[in-house]
């Protein structure tokens, strides 16, 4: 199936509903963000740039993710603790500056993804999704 211009292989990565399970993937485009320590995330967290984790549009709040950097084949988990991306160009996740770090993705910006739902987060801690 073709996604955003490329061609997912592996697992069929369908394009997910607001209905999840465990071992769903999705396939599109990444990106970072940590220039903004100390802001406050809309989980309510403060965010944090060194710690693991991501904006997903809709994925409940604690949800942990494998993340696949389709270019290099690099992966990171990271905990769902704010929404976006909320622009266009088929971007599914933000990732934090550490995750970007172990992904090997900030000279590029923005890379081909796999995500993958490792542990589902509750339903009852999500906010503004």
């Amino acid at each position: 199936m073709a996604v955003a211009g490329f061609v997912c292989f592996l697992t069929g990565c369908a394009t997910t509903s607001q209905s999840y399970s465990c071992g769903e993937t999705e396939c599109g485009y990444a990106s970072w963000y940590g220039s903004e320590n100390g802001h406050s995330t809309s989980s309510g967290e403060t965010f944090n740039p060194r710690q693991f984790t991501a904006a997903h549009r809709h994925l409940p709040f604690g949800t942990i993710v494998r993340v696949t950097n389709r270019s290099n084949g690099q992966s990171v988990e990271v905990r769902i603790n704010d929404r976006g991306p909320w622009t266009g160009g088929g971007r599914i996740i933000d990732v934090s500056s550490a995750a970007a770090d172990a992904l090997h993705m900030k000279s590029a910006g923005i890379v081909p993804v796999e995500v993958q739902i490792v542990h589902l987060g509750s339903q009852k801690d999500q906010k503004n999704g």
